[in-house]
C-alpha cells in the first residue's frame, strides 16, 4: 500500500506525536515521499512546524545527523537501512520506504530499532496500511462534522 506525506502527518496527529519545534531528519529525497513530507512538516500547521533536514543514503555523516534527530523518517527504499546505532534513544522513527525481495516486503528500518525508539511505526508491511486507516478515519470525521 502506498505511503503519503499527508498520511504520515495524520499518523503524527492521531498518535499525539508533537512535531512543532522538533528536529526531523528525512532520509530520502524522492518526489513522492521524502521531499513532499519535508515541505509539509515545515508548514505552520498542526502536525507540522518542524525543523527538517533532508538527507540521502550517500551522505558521509548520515548517522551523525540521524542521531541528533527527535524524529527520523526513512523514505529511501533500502531494506533495513536504519539501524539502532543511527537513532537517538527515545526518538520517534517512521519507516516510510519499502522495497521488495521477490514477494517479500522489506522495510527501511531494521526491526531492532524498536529497542531504541520511544515510538516506531510498523516495519512489517510498512506504514501504508496505517496511513490508509488514518486517512479513512479523518475522512469519516470530516464528513460527520460537515453533516452536523
Amino acid at each position: 500500500m502506498p505511503c503519503t506525506p499527508a498520511g504520515i502527518q495524520a499518523i503524527f496527529v492521531h498518535y499525539d506525536i508533537e512535531i512543532s519545534g522538533k528536529h526531523v531528519v528525512v532520509i530520502g529525497r524522492g518526489p513522492t515521499l521524502g521531499r513532499p513530507l519535508a515541505l509539509l512538516l515545515t508548514t505552520k500547521a498542526p502536525g507540522a512546524n518542524a525543523a527538517v533536514t533532508v538527507v540521502h543514503s550517500a551522505v558521509p555523516d548520515l548517522a551523525d545527523l540521524t542521531r541528533e534527530a527527535d524524529i527520523v523518517v526513512a523514505a529511501l527504499g533500502v531494506p533495513s537501512f536504519v539501524k539502532p546505532e543511527m537513532v537517538k534513544p527515545g526518538a520517534v522513527v517512521v519507516s516510510g520506504g519499502i522495497s521488495w525481495e521477490g514477494r517479500r516486503l522489506l522495510a527501511d528500518v531494521d526491526e531492532s530499532v524498536g529497542e531504541v525508539a520511544s515510538w516506531i511505526t510498523p516495519r512489517l508491511g510498512g506504514v501504508g496500511p496505517t496511513t490508509v486507516a488514518m486517512l479513512l478515519r479523518n475522512t469519516v470525521e470530516a464528513a460527520e462534522r460537515s453533516v452536523s
